[in-house]
Protein backbone atom coordinates (compact mmCIF):
# COMPACT_ATOMS: atom_id res chain seq x y z
CA UNK A 1 0.00 0.00 0.00
CA UNK A 2 1.17 3.54 -0.84
CA UNK A 3 0.53 6.25 1.76
CA UNK A 4 1.13 9.97 1.20
CA UNK A 5 0.44 12.68 3.74
CA UNK A 6 0.04 16.12 2.21
CA UNK A 7 -0.13 19.46 3.98
CA UNK A 8 -2.25 20.58 1.01
CA UNK A 9 -3.86 18.43 -1.70
CA UNK A 10 -6.16 19.34 -4.58
CA UNK A 11 -9.30 17.35 -3.75
CA UNK A 12 -12.72 17.84 -5.36
CA UNK A 13 -11.84 21.12 -7.07
CA UNK A 14 -10.37 22.82 -4.01
CA UNK A 15 -7.43 22.72 -1.65
CA UNK A 16 -7.86 20.39 1.29
CA UNK A 17 -5.59 20.48 4.35
CA UNK A 18 -3.66 17.68 6.04
CA UNK A 19 -4.75 14.97 3.61
CA UNK A 20 -3.78 11.31 3.88
CA UNK A 21 -3.88 9.57 0.48
CA UNK A 22 -3.86 5.76 0.56
CA UNK A 23 -3.61 3.51 -2.50
CA UNK A 24 -4.25 -0.23 -2.61
CA UNK A 25 -1.88 -2.83 -4.04
CA UNK A 26 -3.62 -2.63 -7.44
CA UNK A 27 -2.68 1.03 -7.87
CA UNK A 28 -6.03 2.72 -7.11
CA UNK A 29 -6.97 5.18 -4.38
CA UNK A 30 -8.51 3.32 -1.46
CA UNK A 31 -8.96 6.13 1.08
CA UNK A 32 -8.77 9.93 0.93
CA UNK A 33 -8.78 11.40 4.45
CA UNK A 34 -8.54 15.19 4.93
CA UNK A 35 -7.95 16.99 8.23
CA UNK A 36 -5.79 14.26 9.72
CA UNK A 37 -2.57 14.70 11.64
CA UNK A 38 0.68 13.61 10.03
CA UNK A 39 1.35 9.93 10.80
CA UNK A 40 4.27 9.23 13.12
CA UNK A 41 5.60 6.43 10.93
CA UNK A 42 7.44 6.21 7.62
CA UNK A 43 4.54 7.63 5.56
CA UNK A 44 5.94 10.02 2.94
CA UNK A 45 5.07 13.66 3.67
CA UNK A 46 4.76 16.51 1.16
CA UNK A 47 3.80 20.19 1.18
CA UNK A 48 1.61 20.31 -1.92
CA UNK A 49 0.22 17.48 -4.07
CA UNK A 50 -2.04 17.61 -7.13
CA UNK A 51 -3.43 14.89 -9.41
CA UNK A 52 -1.47 13.93 -12.50
CA UNK A 53 -2.84 15.13 -15.83
CA UNK A 54 -3.46 13.37 -19.13
CA UNK A 55 -1.51 14.42 -22.21
CA UNK A 56 -4.40 13.80 -24.59
CA UNK A 57 -2.59 14.25 -27.91
CA UNK A 58 0.94 13.14 -28.77
CA UNK A 59 2.92 12.32 -31.90
CA UNK A 60 6.06 11.01 -30.20
CA UNK A 61 8.35 11.01 -33.24
CA UNK A 62 7.79 14.76 -33.69
CA UNK A 63 9.74 15.40 -30.48
CA UNK A 64 12.88 15.05 -32.61
CA UNK A 65 12.00 18.19 -34.58
CA UNK A 66 10.80 20.40 -31.72
CA UNK A 67 12.35 23.89 -32.14
CA UNK A 68 14.19 22.79 -35.32
CA UNK A 69 11.73 24.24 -37.83
CA UNK A 70 11.99 27.84 -36.66
CA UNK A 71 13.99 29.25 -39.57
CA UNK A 72 12.53 30.84 -42.67
CA UNK A 73 13.04 28.90 -45.88
CA UNK A 74 14.03 31.46 -48.56
CA UNK A 75 12.26 29.30 -51.12
CA UNK A 76 9.01 29.50 -49.12
CA UNK A 77 8.26 33.18 -48.49
CA UNK A 78 5.04 32.36 -46.61
CA UNK A 79 5.60 29.64 -44.02
CA UNK A 80 2.54 27.94 -42.50
CA UNK A 81 1.22 24.60 -41.24
CA UNK A 82 1.45 23.02 -44.68
CA UNK A 83 5.13 23.93 -45.04
CA UNK A 84 5.83 22.55 -41.57
CA UNK A 85 4.00 19.36 -42.54
CA UNK A 86 6.39 18.73 -45.44
CA UNK A 87 9.35 18.93 -43.06
CA UNK A 88 7.56 16.62 -40.64
CA UNK A 89 7.12 14.04 -43.42
CA UNK A 90 10.88 14.11 -44.04
CA UNK A 91 11.52 13.24 -40.37
CA UNK A 92 8.85 10.54 -40.39
CA UNK A 93 10.60 8.77 -43.27
CA UNK A 94 13.86 8.41 -41.30
CA UNK A 95 12.71 6.90 -37.99
CA UNK A 96 12.70 3.14 -37.41
CA UNK A 97 11.39 1.10 -34.46
CA UNK A 98 14.62 1.41 -32.45
CA UNK A 99 14.77 5.18 -32.87
CA UNK A 100 11.06 5.57 -32.10
CA UNK A 101 11.40 3.60 -28.87
CA UNK A 102 14.32 5.77 -27.72
CA UNK A 103 12.57 9.02 -28.65
CA UNK A 104 9.31 7.98 -26.99
CA UNK A 105 10.97 6.97 -23.73
CA UNK A 106 12.89 10.25 -23.65
CA UNK A 107 9.68 12.19 -24.30
CA UNK A 108 7.56 10.24 -21.82
CA UNK A 109 10.11 10.87 -19.08
CA UNK A 110 9.97 14.59 -19.88
CA UNK A 111 6.20 14.43 -19.52
CA UNK A 112 6.45 12.77 -16.12
CA UNK A 113 8.89 15.42 -14.93
CA UNK A 114 6.38 18.13 -15.82
CA UNK A 115 3.20 16.63 -14.33
CA UNK A 116 1.69 14.38 -17.00
CA UNK A 117 1.06 10.79 -15.86
CA UNK A 118 -0.84 9.44 -18.90
CA UNK A 119 -0.40 10.00 -22.64
CA UNK A 120 -2.69 9.38 -25.61
CA UNK A 121 -0.43 8.47 -28.53
CA UNK A 122 -2.02 9.33 -31.90
CA UNK A 123 0.00 6.78 -33.82
CA UNK A 124 0.09 6.77 -37.62
CA UNK A 125 3.60 5.50 -38.43
CA UNK A 126 2.76 1.94 -39.49
CA UNK A 127 5.01 0.82 -42.37
CA UNK A 128 8.77 0.78 -42.84
CA UNK A 129 10.54 3.75 -44.49
CA UNK A 130 10.00 2.20 -47.93
CA UNK A 131 6.29 1.79 -47.31
CA UNK A 132 6.45 -1.97 -46.76
CA UNK A 133 4.86 -3.85 -43.83
CA UNK A 134 7.08 -4.98 -40.97
CA UNK A 135 7.03 -8.71 -40.22
CA UNK A 136 4.83 -7.72 -37.29
CA UNK A 137 2.44 -5.04 -38.53
CA UNK A 138 2.30 -3.57 -35.00
CA UNK A 139 6.10 -3.22 -34.73
CA UNK A 140 6.12 0.54 -34.25
CA UNK A 141 3.14 0.51 -31.91
CA UNK A 142 4.86 -2.08 -29.73
CA UNK A 143 7.95 0.15 -29.61
CA UNK A 144 5.74 2.83 -28.05
CA UNK A 145 4.31 0.42 -25.46
CA UNK A 146 7.83 -0.65 -24.43
CA UNK A 147 8.93 2.96 -24.10
CA UNK A 148 5.94 3.82 -21.92
CA UNK A 149 6.48 0.78 -19.70
CA UNK A 150 10.14 1.65 -19.11
CA UNK A 151 9.34 5.29 -18.37
CA UNK A 152 6.43 4.32 -16.10
CA UNK A 153 3.79 6.52 -17.73
CA UNK A 154 0.31 5.29 -18.55
CA UNK A 155 -0.31 4.88 -22.30
CA UNK A 156 -3.46 5.01 -24.39
CA UNK A 157 -2.34 3.88 -27.83
CA UNK A 158 -4.47 5.15 -30.71
CA UNK A 159 -3.62 3.26 -33.92
CA UNK A 160 -4.61 5.74 -36.59
CA UNK A 161 -6.48 5.19 -39.85
CA UNK A 162 -4.96 7.16 -42.75
CA UNK A 163 -6.30 6.40 -46.25
CA UNK A 164 -6.26 9.48 -48.52
CA UNK A 165 -4.02 12.46 -49.18
CA UNK A 166 -6.92 14.92 -49.10
CA UNK A 167 -10.57 15.62 -49.84
CA UNK A 168 -11.64 14.18 -53.18
CA UNK A 169 -8.33 12.36 -53.68
CA UNK A 170 -7.51 8.67 -53.61
CA UNK A 171 -4.46 7.10 -52.02
CA UNK A 172 -1.58 8.74 -50.19
CA UNK A 173 1.30 10.82 -51.46
CA UNK A 174 4.77 9.29 -51.68
CA UNK A 175 5.79 11.25 -48.56
CA UNK A 176 2.86 9.67 -46.67
CA UNK A 177 3.70 6.09 -47.63
CA UNK A 178 4.36 4.97 -44.05
CA UNK A 179 0.86 5.92 -42.91
CA UNK A 180 -1.19 3.59 -45.15
CA UNK A 181 -3.58 1.16 -43.45
CA UNK A 182 -7.14 -0.14 -43.58
CA UNK A 183 -10.07 -0.04 -41.13
CA UNK A 184 -9.62 -3.76 -40.43
CA UNK A 185 -5.96 -3.23 -39.56
CA UNK A 186 -6.53 -0.46 -37.02
CA UNK A 187 -9.29 -2.50 -35.40
CA UNK A 188 -6.96 -5.50 -35.22
CA UNK A 189 -4.16 -3.39 -33.70
CA UNK A 190 -6.53 -1.93 -31.12
CA UNK A 191 -7.67 -5.42 -30.16
CA UNK A 192 -4.09 -6.69 -29.90
CA UNK A 193 -3.03 -3.90 -27.56
CA UNK A 194 -6.02 -4.54 -25.32
CA UNK A 195 -5.17 -8.25 -25.28
CA UNK A 196 -1.53 -7.49 -24.46
CA UNK A 197 -2.59 -5.31 -21.54
CA UNK A 198 -4.85 -8.07 -20.24
CA UNK A 199 -2.22 -10.78 -20.64
CA UNK A 200 0.49 -8.75 -18.91
CA UNK A 201 -1.77 -7.58 -16.09
CA UNK A 202 -1.23 -3.95 -17.07
CA UNK A 203 -4.76 -2.83 -18.00
CA UNK A 204 -4.42 -0.02 -15.44
CA UNK A 205 -1.42 1.36 -17.37
CA UNK A 206 -2.04 0.32 -20.98
CA UNK A 207 -5.17 0.55 -23.10
CA UNK A 208 -6.06 1.30 -26.71
CA UNK A 209 -8.63 3.28 -28.63
CA UNK A 210 -8.67 4.18 -32.31
CA UNK A 211 -7.94 7.39 -34.19
CA UNK A 212 -9.19 8.54 -37.57
CA UNK A 213 -6.60 10.94 -38.91
CA UNK A 214 -9.03 13.54 -40.27
CA UNK A 215 -12.02 14.00 -42.56
CA UNK A 216 -9.62 14.76 -45.40
CA UNK A 217 -7.78 11.45 -44.87
CA UNK A 218 -10.62 9.01 -44.07
CA UNK A 219 -13.88 8.60 -45.99
CA UNK A 220 -17.32 8.55 -44.42
CA UNK A 221 -17.86 4.82 -44.82
CA UNK A 222 -14.63 3.98 -43.04
CA UNK A 223 -15.40 6.38 -40.18
CA UNK A 224 -18.81 4.78 -39.67
CA UNK A 225 -17.41 1.25 -39.87
CA UNK A 226 -14.70 1.88 -37.28
CA UNK A 227 -17.03 3.74 -34.92
CA UNK A 228 -19.59 0.92 -35.09
CA UNK A 229 -17.09 -1.91 -34.61
CA UNK A 230 -14.65 -0.61 -32.03
CA UNK A 231 -16.90 -0.57 -28.98
CA UNK A 232 -16.69 1.65 -25.91
CA UNK A 233 -13.15 2.96 -26.29
CA UNK A 234 -11.76 6.43 -27.03
CA UNK A 235 -12.14 7.64 -30.63
CA UNK A 236 -9.93 10.56 -31.70
CA UNK A 237 -9.93 12.64 -34.89
CA UNK A 238 -8.15 15.82 -36.05
CA UNK A 239 -10.81 18.34 -37.05
CA UNK A 240 -11.06 21.99 -38.15
CA UNK A 241 -7.42 22.79 -37.38
CA UNK A 242 -6.89 24.91 -40.50
CA UNK A 243 -9.18 27.40 -42.23
CA UNK A 244 -8.32 25.85 -45.60
CA UNK A 245 -9.35 22.44 -44.24
CA UNK A 246 -12.73 23.89 -43.25
CA UNK A 247 -13.19 25.43 -46.70
CA UNK A 248 -12.25 22.17 -48.44
CA UNK A 249 -14.68 20.26 -46.24
CA UNK A 250 -17.52 22.62 -47.16
CA UNK A 251 -16.63 22.25 -50.85
CA UNK A 252 -16.48 18.43 -50.84
CA UNK A 253 -18.91 17.42 -48.08
CA UNK A 254 -21.27 20.39 -48.10
CA UNK A 255 -20.78 21.23 -44.42
CA UNK A 256 -18.17 22.41 -41.98
CA UNK A 257 -16.20 19.56 -40.32
CA UNK A 258 -17.90 19.55 -36.92
CA UNK A 259 -21.32 20.13 -38.51
CA UNK A 260 -20.75 17.11 -40.73
CA UNK A 261 -19.62 14.87 -37.88
CA UNK A 262 -22.59 15.85 -35.74
CA UNK A 263 -25.11 15.19 -38.51
CA UNK A 264 -23.63 12.21 -40.36
CA UNK A 265 -21.66 10.28 -37.74
CA UNK A 266 -23.47 11.07 -34.52
CA UNK A 267 -20.88 12.03 -31.95
CA UNK A 268 -21.06 10.59 -28.45
CA UNK A 269 -18.92 10.51 -25.33
CA UNK A 270 -16.31 8.26 -26.98
CA UNK A 271 -15.30 10.99 -29.42
CA UNK A 272 -12.35 13.36 -28.98
CA UNK A 273 -12.12 16.19 -31.51
CA UNK A 274 -8.49 17.24 -31.70
CA UNK A 275 -8.00 21.00 -32.14
CA UNK A 276 -11.51 21.98 -33.36
CA UNK A 277 -9.82 25.38 -33.66
CA UNK A 278 -12.20 26.89 -36.19
CA UNK A 279 -15.47 25.61 -34.72
CA UNK A 280 -18.35 28.08 -34.60
CA UNK A 281 -20.71 28.71 -31.69
CA UNK A 282 -23.44 26.37 -32.93
CA UNK A 283 -20.85 23.63 -33.49
CA UNK A 284 -19.53 24.02 -29.94
CA UNK A 285 -23.09 23.79 -28.63
CA UNK A 286 -23.52 20.58 -30.63
CA UNK A 287 -20.30 19.13 -29.23
CA UNK A 288 -21.48 19.88 -25.70
CA UNK A 289 -24.84 18.21 -26.32
CA UNK A 290 -23.18 15.13 -27.82
CA UNK A 291 -20.91 14.51 -24.82
CA UNK A 292 -17.79 14.56 -27.00
CA UNK A 293 -14.50 16.09 -25.81
CA UNK A 294 -12.33 18.69 -27.53
CA UNK A 295 -8.56 18.12 -27.29
CA UNK A 296 -6.68 21.42 -27.28
CA UNK A 297 -2.96 21.79 -27.99
CA UNK A 298 -2.32 25.52 -27.45
CA UNK A 299 1.48 25.62 -27.84
CA UNK A 300 1.47 23.53 -31.02
CA UNK A 301 -1.48 25.49 -32.41
CA UNK A 302 0.42 28.71 -31.71
CA UNK A 303 3.66 27.34 -33.15
CA UNK A 304 1.94 26.28 -36.38
CA UNK A 305 -0.11 29.46 -36.69
CA UNK A 306 -3.38 27.53 -36.59
CA UNK A 307 -5.55 30.11 -34.86
CA UNK A 308 -7.36 30.48 -31.53
CA UNK A 309 -9.97 28.09 -30.20
CA UNK A 310 -13.08 29.84 -28.80
CA UNK A 311 -12.53 28.88 -25.17
CA UNK A 312 -14.99 31.35 -23.72
CA UNK A 313 -17.93 30.03 -25.76
CA UNK A 314 -16.93 26.45 -24.99
CA UNK A 315 -16.94 27.20 -21.26
CA UNK A 316 -20.34 28.86 -21.54
CA UNK A 317 -21.72 25.72 -23.22
CA UNK A 318 -19.81 23.45 -20.79
CA UNK A 319 -17.89 21.65 -23.52
CA UNK A 320 -15.55 18.99 -22.14
CA UNK A 321 -11.93 19.60 -23.09
CA UNK A 322 -8.49 18.19 -22.46
CA UNK A 323 -4.97 19.29 -23.40
CA UNK A 324 -2.14 17.71 -25.34
CA UNK A 325 1.37 18.67 -26.37
CA UNK A 326 0.96 17.32 -29.92
CA UNK A 327 4.23 18.19 -31.74
CA UNK A 328 6.01 18.69 -28.37
CA UNK A 329 7.37 22.18 -28.93
CA UNK A 330 6.46 22.27 -25.21
CA UNK A 331 6.13 19.35 -22.79
CA UNK A 332 4.61 21.10 -19.75
CA UNK A 333 0.88 20.84 -18.93
CA UNK A 334 0.80 24.12 -17.04
CA UNK A 335 2.17 26.01 -20.05
CA UNK A 336 -0.60 24.57 -22.24
CA UNK A 337 -3.13 25.82 -19.70
CA UNK A 338 -1.49 29.23 -19.39
CA UNK A 339 -1.41 29.79 -23.14
CA UNK A 340 -5.03 28.69 -23.45
CA UNK A 341 -6.04 31.57 -21.18
CA UNK A 342 -3.51 34.09 -22.50
CA UNK A 343 -4.63 33.55 -26.09
CA UNK A 344 -8.14 34.59 -25.09
CA UNK A 345 -6.80 37.62 -23.18
CA UNK A 346 -4.80 38.82 -26.18
CA UNK A 347 -7.77 38.36 -28.48
CA UNK A 348 -10.45 39.90 -26.25
CA UNK A 349 -8.22 42.32 -24.30
CA UNK A 350 -9.66 41.19 -20.96
CA UNK A 351 -8.42 39.15 -18.00
CA UNK A 352 -9.43 36.01 -16.09
CA UNK A 353 -11.70 34.89 -18.91
CA UNK A 354 -11.77 31.20 -18.03
CA UNK A 355 -12.93 31.97 -14.50
CA UNK A 356 -15.54 34.46 -15.66
CA UNK A 357 -17.12 32.23 -18.30
CA UNK A 358 -17.07 29.21 -16.00
CA UNK A 359 -18.65 31.34 -13.25
CA UNK A 360 -15.76 30.49 -10.94
CA UNK A 361 -13.18 32.34 -8.85
CA UNK A 362 -9.76 31.02 -9.87
CA UNK A 363 -8.67 30.96 -13.51
CA UNK A 364 -5.98 28.36 -12.82
CA UNK A 365 -8.49 26.13 -11.03
CA UNK A 366 -10.91 26.25 -13.97
CA UNK A 367 -8.13 25.38 -16.38
CA UNK A 368 -6.70 22.59 -14.23
CA UNK A 369 -10.09 21.00 -13.50
CA UNK A 370 -11.07 21.24 -17.17
CA UNK A 371 -7.93 19.40 -18.22
CA UNK A 372 -8.36 16.83 -15.44
CA UNK A 373 -11.98 15.95 -16.25
CA UNK A 374 -11.51 16.12 -20.01
CA UNK A 375 -8.39 13.97 -19.81
CA UNK A 376 -10.43 11.27 -18.10
CA UNK A 377 -12.69 11.15 -21.18
CA UNK A 378 -9.80 11.28 -23.65
CA UNK A 379 -7.83 8.32 -22.31
CA UNK A 380 -10.50 5.90 -21.15
CA UNK A 381 -8.73 5.30 -17.83
CA UNK A 382 -9.97 6.21 -14.31
CA UNK A 383 -7.93 9.38 -13.87
CA UNK A 384 -10.38 11.73 -12.21
CA UNK A 385 -8.12 12.93 -9.40
CA UNK A 386 -8.06 12.15 -5.69
CA UNK A 387 -11.22 10.05 -5.49
CA UNK A 388 -11.66 6.50 -4.22
CA UNK A 389 -11.46 4.07 -7.13
CA UNK A 390 -9.45 6.35 -9.39
CA UNK A 391 -5.90 5.41 -10.41
CA UNK A 392 -3.40 6.51 -7.79
CA UNK A 393 -1.52 9.16 -9.76
CA UNK A 394 -0.08 12.16 -7.95
CA UNK A 395 2.36 15.00 -8.51
CA UNK A 396 4.18 16.89 -5.75
CA UNK A 397 5.08 20.55 -6.16
CA UNK A 398 8.03 21.90 -4.19
CA UNK A 399 6.77 24.66 -1.90
CA UNK A 400 10.37 25.75 -1.30
CA UNK A 401 11.01 26.38 -4.99
CA UNK A 402 11.23 29.98 -6.18
CA UNK A 403 7.82 30.07 -7.96
CA UNK A 404 5.95 28.90 -4.82
CA UNK A 405 8.18 30.17 -2.00
CA UNK A 406 6.20 32.67 0.08
CA UNK A 407 3.05 32.33 -2.01
CA UNK A 408 -0.15 31.93 0.06
CA UNK A 409 -1.19 28.28 0.06
CA UNK A 410 -4.51 28.95 -1.65
CA UNK A 411 -2.62 30.41 -4.62
CA UNK A 412 -0.25 27.51 -5.32
CA UNK A 413 -2.19 26.41 -8.40
CA UNK A 414 -2.31 30.00 -9.67
CA UNK A 415 1.45 30.29 -9.18
CA UNK A 416 2.17 27.03 -11.02
CA UNK A 417 -0.11 27.65 -14.02
CA UNK A 418 0.13 31.42 -14.40
CA UNK A 419 3.48 32.17 -12.75
CA UNK A 420 6.08 29.64 -13.85
CA UNK A 421 4.43 26.79 -15.77
CA UNK A 422 7.72 25.20 -16.81
CA UNK A 423 8.63 24.47 -13.18
CA UNK A 424 9.48 20.75 -12.84
CA UNK A 425 7.60 18.72 -10.27
CA UNK A 426 9.48 17.36 -7.26
CA UNK A 427 7.94 13.86 -7.19
CA UNK A 428 5.53 11.83 -9.29
CA UNK A 429 3.51 8.65 -8.72
CA UNK A 430 1.70 6.53 -11.31
CA UNK A 431 -0.67 3.81 -10.10
CA UNK A 432 0.70 4.21 -6.58
CA UNK A 433 4.32 3.75 -7.61
CA UNK A 434 6.84 6.53 -7.10
CA UNK A 435 8.89 7.03 -10.24
CA UNK A 436 12.29 8.43 -11.03
CA UNK A 437 11.68 9.94 -14.47
CA UNK A 438 15.18 11.32 -15.00
CA UNK A 439 16.81 9.69 -18.05
CA UNK A 440 19.67 7.27 -17.48
CA UNK A 441 23.12 7.90 -18.96
CA UNK A 442 22.41 5.12 -21.45
CA UNK A 443 19.19 6.80 -22.60
CA UNK A 444 20.91 10.17 -22.86
CA UNK A 445 23.56 8.64 -25.12
CA UNK A 446 20.93 6.89 -27.23
CA UNK A 447 18.92 10.12 -27.59
CA UNK A 448 22.01 12.01 -28.75
CA UNK A 449 22.72 9.30 -31.33
CA UNK A 450 19.19 9.52 -32.71
CA UNK A 451 19.36 13.30 -33.00
CA UNK A 452 22.78 13.08 -34.64
CA UNK A 453 21.44 10.57 -37.17
CA UNK A 454 18.45 12.75 -38.01
CA UNK A 455 20.04 16.18 -38.09
CA UNK A 456 23.80 15.91 -38.73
Amino acid sequence: MTRLWCARAWVDNKWASRVLLEANSHGYWQRITPNTEAPQDDTSQFDCVIPGLVNAHSHAFQRTMASLTERQDPNRPGDDFWGWRERMYQVALRIGPTELEIVAEWLYREMLQSGFTQVCEFHYLHLDPEGRPYSDSLELGLALTRAAERAGIGLTLLPTLYMHRGFGQTGLSEAQRRFACTPDEVLEWQSRIQAQAQFSGRTHLLNAGVALHSLRAVDAGAIRAVAQCVGEVPLHIHVAEQTSEVADCVEHLGQRPVEWLLEHIGLDNRWNLVHATHSLRHELAGIASSGATVVLCPTTEANLGDGLFDLTTSLTHEVKWSVGTDSHINRHPALELQLLEYGQRLHLRQRNLAARHAKAHSTAAVLFEGALKGGLASCGQPLGGFLVGQRADAVALDAASAPLFGVPLDHYLDAWVMGQPSMPVSSVWVAGKKLDPKPSKMLQTAWLEVMKKLWS
